[in-house]
């Protein structure tokens, strides 16, 4: 998820990032365009490297940064773009620690090949801890 959100970020706006977190997923079925099939929409917090805007023209109308305060008073945009505005102010004013699902990378079952699990994060001393109490 965190590899594809940075790779399309740079297809569609010529910004380089790096993944922080995933935020939220939204799930629907049975869209009227989506021939029959679930539809997820996977929204991800971003570190950008650049800030130069060069989006793909076959993929966007229009691209553009927008404050974060301006994004969540504005009324002309979509009901998850302003659920998503506010959950990154909320991240923002009172730490992304309180939002974010960060990845981890685990090793998998099978040699020498890993998985990435996206959770809470899990505090240090959780991290090590053997046994039980």
């Amino acid at each position: 998820v965190g590899d594809t959100a940075v790779r399309e970020v740079f297809e569609e706006t010529g910004i380089k990032s790096e993944f922080r977190s995933l935020l939220s997923i939204r799930q629907q079925h049975t869209n009227p365009g989506a021939f029959g099939k679930s539809d997820m929409y996977i929204i991800c917090r971003l570190k950008p490297y650049s800030f130069t805007i060069n989006f793909c023209q076959h993929e966007c109308l229009r691209c553009e940064w927008m404050d974060l305060n301006d994004l969540v008073k504005t009324e002309n945009t979509t009901p998850i773009t302003s659920r998503v505005a506010r959950l990154m102010l909320y991240g923002y004013r009172e730490g992304f620690d309180k939002i974010d699902l960060t990845m981890e990378e685990l090793p998998a079952v099978y040699t020498g090949l890993f998985y990435k699990l996206y959770h809470k994060e899990l505090p240090e001393n959780y991290k090590t801890m053997t046994g039980m109490y």
